[in-house]
């Protein structure tokens, strides 16, 4: 069957998806909370540049009989997400993500927290054109792994922009109420009691 220019303009008869339609959710971790309030709002402003996550199999390649090599998956892969901040003049934004680097490996003696005590879920949005939510991923267990340097420059008048990496346990479809974290009482939980 052969398509030609006509039904390829058919296929167009909704609205294509724009990377430029989006925002992020990322609760503050409980602990953090009474120096960090409303930074929720202000990480879903200034978030420049994000990424829908993706996921990859794991494979190991048999060969069984006289068939070709095969590749079969054993294991979901979930790679590491960046974004990417346009930092205010008070730097909060580098601020929150030193403390919750220093909240994950405190700096007084290098011993690493338990996952529980850091981790969050956040929430990436896509909008269509109208600003309907069309799609959710919900990242589970995320935690920053890598913030970026700020360079600094006398002939530059541009601004901050913060890259945060983020490692996580795997991504699902949400909705807003799924982006509750747990960490975050648990967290408070283990910091009063011990």
């Amino acid at each position: 069957m052969r398509s030609n220019v006509r039904d390829f303009i058919a296929s167009f008869k909704k609205e294509l998806a724009r990377p430029n339609r989006f925002d992020v959710f990322i609760p503050i971790p409980l602990v953090m909370a009474p120096f960090f309030s409303n930074m929720n709002e202000q990480f879903s402003l200034r978030c420049e540049m994000t990424e829908m996550p993706g996921r990859t199999f794991a494979t190991t390649e048999r060969k069984i009989g006289s068939v070709p090599i095969q590749k079969f998956p054993y294991q979901s892969v979930f790679n590491d997400l960046q974004m990417t901040f346009i930092v205010s003049g008070d730097m909060k934004e580098k601020l929150f993500f030193d403390e919750w680097m220093e909240l994950i490996n405190p700096s007084i003696n290098y011993n690493f927290r338990y996952k529980v005590d850091y981790c969050i879920d956040i929430g990436i949005t896509q909008y269509d054109m109208q600003n309907n939510e069309t799609y959710r991923a919900v990242l589970i267990d995320a935690f920053p792994l890598a913030v970026s340097q700020l360079d600094l420059d006398w002939s530059s008048d541009g601004y901050h922009k913060l890259s945060v990496v983020f490692a996580y346990s795997q991504w699902q479809l949400g909705k807003v109420g799924d982006i509750a974290s747990n960490a975050g009482i648990q967290a408070l939980e283990s910091f009063v009691g011990g």
